[in-house]
């Protein structure tokens, strides 16, 4: 079967939607387990996009976003600069508490954080999973707010009245979980980027995040100069 849906694509016999997991079943008389297994190896060779929920599409030339280093960036500016539609599928948007990331915001193991976690879009493929920690007591009013098409930090200005300064990040290269793949619908030969943000407030600590990006459509990018140079430092991992 995925022997002859890779014949197929290679004859361009698909022109308009790629078939469905119930229509390949029917087309090809095999379980749906085999369907299955032959679009997550037409994923994994990066010619089909399939992910649970989501029906399976044609994989076509896409757009890479760039991030700059050194500065307090927003995905969602990025990636609406490369022409293309920013969307977010919301997983979570409640206040909890989490001791680690408190301690990382500078607060009492015990203090209420407002979280919020997404699948980031970029026009209709997911580009990152991200997952933001506030102090409850500073973004409560954020509470409120459809994430769904906006970014953080204007909410967060907007809102509550608070512009985010520096802060330190890093980035390294992963392979995703497979759960993580299912949600970034990437195949298992697919590196991410797992960058980890801490930004500063007005009196502190005030941001923790986590964001997997996939690394086949994201690149990070510094500006030098002969006069000042540039400063990168590595951290190696044992």
């Amino acid at each position: 079967m995925h022997a002859d849906l890779r014949r197929r694509l290679n004859e361009e016999q698909f022109t308009s939607d790629f078939p469905g997991e119930l229509a390949l079943v029917e087309a090809y008389d095999v379980s749906r387990h085999t369907v299955r297994e032959a679009l997550r190896r037409l994923r994994d060779e990066g010619v089909v996009i399939a992910g649970r929920g989501r029906r399976p599409r044609i994989a076509t030339g896409t757009r890479r976003i760039t991030q700059p280093l050194g500065a307090l960036y927003s995905l969602f500016a990025s990636v609406e600069a490369e022409g293309l539609e920013q969307r977010s599928i919301v997983r979570a948007l409640e206040l909890r508490t989490d001791p680690e990331v408190a301690a990382r915001l500078s607060l009492g193991a015990g203090s209420e954080l407002f979280y919020l976690e997404r699948i980031r879009l970029a026009g209709d493929e997911p580009l990152a999973l991200d997952r933001v920690w506030l102090p409850a007591e500073l973004a409560k009013p954020l509470m409120d707010v459809d994430f769904s098409h906006t970014a953080v930090y204007r909410e967060l200005e907007r809102r509550c009245g608070v512009r985010l300064g520096g802060g330190e990040e890093t980035i390294h290269a992963v392979l995703p979980s497979a759960a993580e793949r299912e949600l970034l619908g990437t195949g298992a030969s697919v590196p991410a980027f797992a960058i980890e943000r801490r930004a500063q407030g007005p009196n502190g600590p005030a941001e923790y995040r986590r964001t997997l990006v996939r690394g086949d459509r994201f690149a990070v990018a510094v500006q030098f100069s002969t006069g000042g140079g540039y400063r990168l430092n590595l951290t190696g991992t044992a």
